[in-house]
């Protein structure tokens, strides 16, 4: 990922927390010529050496990838938005796309035990459905059907070796920049767009700039 200085996220800890925000990602795989690309929910383990999990069905052409130890690489993509220059104070620039993501790679390896997957799946569950309260849960499904996708499915993990994180939020702009942008986000009320105007308004810069403000006198009555 080309990822200039200014837009370089490398704190761990951020990108561990953007990874599980955006857990729902997308996993690459090479194998001669052809390249496979599954979609998939990930759960992220940083207790030891920090590891990515997942399943996906046997099927699945990709799992033969991951067999043969292709290098697999997972990308996290976060709020994202397409920026005008005529939300600039500097208008002599062209039009740009903010982004936010996250790559991780490693080696990874496939696990096939059923009690290993359904232990994955326990997992899976707590972590997405379980919060919402429902009805439902995995305890309480039929004995035979629980063994039929435990035999449909295989599990993934995938130790990470290398994560590069991208947060291109216009930091090589100006503040009075960055503030139009962020205003004009707003007014779109668009959920990408406003997500990406606050992670804008998060930045340190301009955070100060809006502090500042706040505690400059009012001169409007003099």
């Amino acid at each position: 990922m080309y990822t200039p200085p200014a837009y370089a996220e490398t704190d761990p800890a951020a990108l561990h927390a953007f990874m599980r925000a955006h857990s729902f990602a997308s996993l690459v795989t090479c194998r001669g010529a052809r390249c496979n690309v599954t979609h998939l929910p990930f759960l992220l383990d940083t207790s030891g050496e920090p590891t990515l999990c997942t399943h996906l069905a046997r099927a699945n052409p990709q799992l033969e990838d991951l067999r043969a130890g292709s290098e697999a690489l997972v990308v996290f993509q976060g709020p994202h938005a397409f920026i005008s220059p005529s939300w600039y104070e500097n208008q002599r620039t062209f039009p740009t796309w903010n982004y936010t993501a996250v790559h991780a790679r490693g080696m990874p390896s496939v696990f096939d035990d059923a009690g290993e997957v359904l232990a994955l799946l326990e997992r899976t569950v707590g972590q997405f459905d379980t919060p919402l309260g429902g009805a439902w849960t995995l305890p309480g499904m039929p004995a035979d059907i629980t063994r039929a996708r435990m035999g449909a499915i295989a599990g993934v993990r995938i130790p990470i070796a290398s994560l590069e994180g991208k947060m291109k939020l216009n930091q090589d702009k100006s503040v009075a920049d960055r503030v139009g942008v962020i205003a004009a986000l707003e007014r779109g009320g668009d959920p990408q767009g406003l997500a990406v105007a606050a992670l804008i308004r998060a930045q340190a810069d301009v955070r100060a700039a809006a502090q500042e403000a706040e505690h400059e006198p009012d001169r409007s009555t003099t």
